[in-house]
């Protein structure tokens, strides 16, 4: 209980605080409406906040967030899939202009996929990391079974980031206002050890810190 009542002293500070200083800008929202202009795919991993990290206030970005920030790619014929039905309401409803996949060093999931589990509490864990396990064979493949813990888990954590990338490419709402040019998409490497965020170049095949 002590850990709920400190969430609801903080929101007491936040109603006294940053709403009654930004309370015409939240209105707005309420009256109007959301129109983020980013879909912001991350990881759930509690130290890494979309709003936070970017300096966003509320309403520019529409976030989704799950374990390892995969992308199941498209797949309609399954009964349940919230990325996807998120994926599609921020294209097609919101017509979003970018879209962000945003990984980040340090990353449980990712580590998580050089594991063995096989306990029955994770089974729905242990589906959904198969998302990542082309990151982890070509990680594999190209550093060897002998290179360091680190410098693996750091190659692949880059490398699920372009392989979600090629996921969300296969919803049809998203590759067509891709090639129509009205959508963009983007991979971000966010490093829990600085606070910088680097962005993936396809032309150089690497994550290339942000120009200022």
């Amino acid at each position: 209980m002590k850990n709920v009542e400190r969430l609801l002293q903080g929101n007491e500070f936040f109603q006294k605080n940053y709403f009654c200083k930004h309370e015409n800008e939240l209105l707005e929202l309420v009256s109007s409406g959301q129109h983020p202009k980013v879909l912001y795919i991350g990881c759930a991993d509690s130290r890494v906040i979309p709003s936070l990290i970017t300096n966003t206030p509320p309403g520019q970005l529409f976030v989704l967030r799950n374990v390892g920030n995969f992308v199941a790619p498209y797949k309609p014929d399954e009964d349940y899939h919230a990325m996807a039905a998120g994926i599609e309401y921020a294209v097609t409803a919101l017509n979003v202009e970018e879209i962000i996949i945003c990984g980040h060093t340090y990353c449980g999931a990712i580590a998580a996929l050089y594991k063995d589990i096989h306990d029955e509490a994770f089974v729905h864990t242990q589906k959904w990391l198969s998302l990542g396990k082309k990151a982890k064979e070509l990680a594999t493949l190209a550093l060897g079974k002998e290179v360091g813990q680190d410098k693996l888990l750091r190659l692949t954590e880059k490398l699920s980031i372009i392989f979600q990338i090629e996921n969300l490419m296969t919803y049809p709402c998203v590759r067509d206002r891709v090639k129509s040019g009205d959508l963009h998409v983007h991979g971000w490497l966010y490093y829990i050890e600085s606070g910088e965020i680097k962005y993936y170049d396809p032309d150089e095949h690497d994550f290339l810190a942000l120009k200022k």
